[in-house]
C-alpha cells in the first residue's frame, strides 16, 4: 500500500544574506515520517509566498521550475524506494536525493563501471573469463530490475534482504537456472556490494541472512579402480588416444587446461636428484607453483615432444573438444558417471586420489595447484573411504595397548 507523500518548502528566515536572500528548505513527508533538509538554493524574501516564488518574472519562474524539479525527483526517489520496500521512511527518501545530488552512484551504474574498470585488466592479472562473469551477472540484475520494477537502475539504499531474495526466486523459478549458476551470478553481486560496503556507500549488507540453494553434491574425482579402466581400456577412435593422453597427464599432475595448453621447455627445470620439475605461473591468476614430474607425466611429454606448435609441448584440442572427447572416453571404458565428466575431474583426481589420499600433506597440494589458500584447495580435494579406513586402521595400532579401563 502506497503512503501519502508530501513535499513543501520554507524560507530559512533566520539565515537571511545581505542582498535579502533566504537558504530554501525541504519539507518531506512520507506517511508519519518526516523530515527536512536544505534545497541548495537562495530566493529574495520579495519574491516568496505560501511556499513558492511569486509573480511572472524570469527569477520567479526559474526557481519555481527549481522546487517542481526537487518535488519531482523526491517522488521518483520514492517510487523506485516502494518499489522494492514495503516501508519507505521520509529519511529514506532524503537520502537517496541527497546522495544523487552530490553524485552518489547507483548499483548498476556502479557495478558497470566496476566491470569497465576490471575489462582495462584482463591480461594484467585479470582473465577474460572473469570478466565475462561480472558482465554476466550485471545483464541478469538489469533484466531483472526492468521485468519486475520496471527500472533500469536501483539506489543502493534500497537493497536489503527481501530485494537478494526476489532476486534468487527470480533466477531459480523465472528462468530456471541451476544452483550453481545462481551461485555464480550472486556471488559477483555479493562481491559488488562488499565494496560498496567498504567504500561506505552503504552501511548495512544487503546479503546478511541469505543463504543460497547449493547444487547436489558430486564426485568429481576418478577413483584408483576408474582410473585403472581409463588406462587399461582400448579405445576405437584414434584421436581418443590422443584426449586420453593429455587427460591422464591432468590427473597426474594436476594441471588445468589453459595451463597445459601453454606449457613449454622453459617451465620444465632438472633437479639435482635428477627430478624433472614443471615451474611456471597460473595463467587465472599469475601464481606461482611448482610440480615434481612423476613417470607417466614424463612419458606423455617425451611421446608427444616436438607434434605441437609455437615450441609448446602437448598438441592440445579446444577445450570443447577435450570435454567431449573425456566424456566419450568414460563412456567407452565403463565409468558410469560417464555424463559428468570434463577435462577438469584431471585436476580434482589429482588432487583428492592421487595427491591427498595417498599422504601427501595439503599444504604440498596447495602450493602444488597453485592456490594461495588451502580454503580453495578444501574444494578440490576429498578424502577418500579408503584413505579413511588406511588412517584409522594405523591409528588404531599406534595406541594399542596404550589404554585401558580401569578394573
Amino acid at each position: 500500500m502506497k503512503q501519502q507523500v508530501e513535499v513543501s518548502f520554507y524560507l530559512k528566515k533566520n539565515e537571511m544574506k545581505e542582498d535579502g536572500k533566504c537558504p530554501v528548505m525541504a519539507r518531506l513527508k512520507i506517511g508519519k515520517t518526516e523530515t527536512t533538509f536544505s534545497a541548495k538554493i537562495t530566493v529574495p524574501v520579495s519574491l516568496w509566498a505560501a511556499g513558492r516564488a511569486t509573480g511572472k518574472s524570469h527569477a520567479a519562474a526559474g526557481i519555481n521550475a527549481q522546487l517542481d524539479a526537487y518535488r519531482a525527483s523526491a517522488l521518483s526517489h520514492y517510487k523506485e524506494l516502494h518499489a522494492v520496500r514495503i516501508k519507505v521512511t521520509a529519511e529514506d527518501v532524503k537520502s537517496a536525493l541527497l546522495g544523487m545530488a552530490f553524485g552518489q552512484e547507483t548499483f548498476v551504474s556502479y557495478f558497470r563501471k566496476h566491470n569497465e574498470n576490471f575489462d582495462k585488466r584482463v591480461g594484467v592479472n585479470r582473465s577474460a573469463k572473469a570478466a565475462y562473469s561480472y558482465w554476466y551477472a550485471l545483464g541478469h540484475l538489469e533484466k531483472f530490475l526492468q521485468k519486475k520494477y520496471r527500472l533500469s537502475d536501483i539506489p543502493f539504499k534500497a537493497l536489503d534482504k527481501s530485494f537478494i531474495e526476489s532476486f534468487d526466486f527470480h533466477l531459480r523459478i523465472e528462468s530456471g537456472y541451476s544452483p550453481g549458476t545462481i551461485i555464480e551470478i550472486t556471488t559477483r553481486l555479493r562481491i559488488i556490494i562488499n565494496y560498496v560496503i567498504c567504500e561506505g556507500i552503504i552501511t548495512h549488507d544487503p546479503f546478511a541472512g541469505y543463504s543460497p540453494e547449493r547444487p547436489r553434491s558430486v564426485q568429481k574425482y576418478l577413483t584408483r579402480t576408474e582410473l585403472d579402466k581409463l588406462m587399461t581400456t582400448p579405445l576405437t577412435c584414434p584421436n581418443h588416444y590422443l584426449i586420453r593422453d593429455l587427460f591422464l597427464f591432468a590427473c597426474y599432475t594436476g594441471m588445468p587446461y589453459s595451463d597445459m595448453y601453454k606449457l613449454t621447455d622453459e617451465d620444465l627445470t632438472l633437479a639435482e636428484d635428477g627430478t624433472v620439475w614443471i615451474r611456471t605461473t597460473r595463467k587465472k591468476n599469475d601464481n606461482s607453483y611448482e610440480i615434481p614430474l612423476m613417470e607417466l607425466p614424463l612419458q606423455i611429454l617425451e611421446r608427444y615432444r616436438g607434434i605441437a606448435s609455437k615450441g609448446r609441448l602437448l598438441p592440445m584440442f579446444s577445450s570443447s573438444t577435450m570435454n567431449d572427447g573425456v566424456k566419450a572416453i568414460a563412456q567407452t571404458c565403463g565409468i558410469e558417471r560417464w555424463e559428468q565428466m570434463v577435462f577438469h575431474v584431471g585436476r580434482h583426481t589429482y588432487a583428492s586420489e592421487i595427491t591427498l589420499s595417498q599422504g601427501v600433506p595439503i599444504e604440498t597440494v596447495s602450493r602444488m595447484l597453485g592456490h594461495t589458500r588451502i580454503t580453495t584447495t578444501q574444494i578440490y580435494a576429498k578424502i577418500t573411504d579408503d584413505k579413511i579406513d588406511e588412517d584409522m586402521k594405523a591409528l588404531d595400532e599406534r595406541i594399542a595397548g596404550k589404554f585401558q579401563f580401569a578394573i
